[in-house]
């Protein structure tokens, strides 16, 4: 995507909203307060960072299409349908990906669900500033909001409106396996349980349906979480949002990609220990669907499973950790 004009940054979102400015400046505080009273152990594990380095991309699971002028995609440039930033659905990968997963040939309801699959499925989390979908296609990995704006661009290459769900939130103990680094409990300790997590919206048949494309099937066995289907809401069941923090924007914000770029450069061996922790997540994950078969494991857990959220302490903590 070229620049975008004045006009497209008022219209489209790029401006964040007021809930969004408040986490992003006391989280800015925060993260910059721990960095300075922890920057000689900073510099100590910078400097090992490449010689100790436990995370390794995972090759892509999955090959990208080969792209045709003639194939159709959506032009219009209304909301929730247009490119947004990080969100180009008119990139030749976009489109090629959405023919071979039926654009235009299936229901818009039967379409969300393959694009939802794809995204959730297909694509490993990876701990990173955030880029374009083109980036994040080519690698087969990005952050949350990585796999969350490939689903909407395919939507939107599709026709059918689709939309950004933000909000800050508190993860269930389950999860705090992905963030067991000194680094990152330092962080928890000096910001509190907040964390910021995307979910994706498509318009089907009249109604918002939303979809959380974040964790994969074995990451969730691993952690003893039903599998996340469409049209399922992760708020109540292994999220809890913060109370009015809640945004549904046609576009991520700038300013989201602030704190993720600070914590990718001043602490890039963090960086490194949550990756390879998502990685052992999938391969323990792997072992558990191998062993039950998907649909028996998640019916199963559903029949069980109770979230334990931690006490956010609400009245001194008022500030974020940006979640991958």
């Amino acid at each position: 995507m070229s620049i975008p004009t004045f006009h497209e940054i008022k219209t489209r979102g790029y401006l964040p909203p007021k809930q969004l400015r408040r986490l992003l400046f006391f989280g800015s505080l925060a993260l910059g307060r721990v960095f300075i009273t922890n920057m000689k152990d900073i510099k100590k594990l910078s400097k090992t960072a490449q010689t100790q380095k436990k995370y390794h991309r995972p090759p892509r699971r999955y090959n990208i299409p080969t792209y045709d002028k003639s194939m159709q995609f959506c032009k219009k440039d209304k909301q929730y349908l247009r490119p947004t930033l990080y969100c180009n659905s008119y990139r030749p990968e976009i489109i090629a990906l959405a023919h071979q997963l039926g654009a235009y040939q299936k229901s818009d309801r039967e379409f969300a669900e393959a694009a939802f699959e794809f995204a959730k499925r297909k694509l490993t989390l990876e701990m990173l500033p955030l880029d374009n979908v083109k980036n994040t296609l080519q690698r087969g990995t990005g952050t949350c909001l990585h796999k969350l704006s490939v689903f909407v661009a395919l939507c939107r290459a599709a026709g059918i409106k689709a939309r950004y769900k933000l909000y800050s939130m508190t993860m269930i103990d389950a999860w705090s396996e992905t963030f067991s680094d000194p680094m990152v409990q330092k962080w928890s300790d000096a910001m509190g349980y907040f964390m910021i997590h995307g979910e994706g919206e498509a318009y089907i048949d009249g109604e918002w349906m939303v979809g959380d494309v974040g964790p994969t099937p074995e990451r969730q066995a691993a952690t003893n979480i039903p599998i996340t289907r469409f049209g399922e809401d992760s708020i109540g069941v292994w999220f809890s949002v913060v109370p009015g923090t809640i945004m549904q924007v046609e576009s991520i914000p700038f300013g989201l990609n602030l704190m993720m770029k600070m914590v990718y450069k001043v602490a890039p061996v963090t960086v490194d220990n949550v990756n390879a922790n998502v990685l052992a997540q999938i391969e323990k994950g792997k072992k558990i669907l191998k062993e039950k078969g998907e649909k028996a494991y998640d019916a199963e857990i559903r029949k069980t499973f109770k979230p334990k959220f931690p006490e956010p302490v609400l009245k001194k903590r008022h500030e974020i950790i940006f979640e991958k």
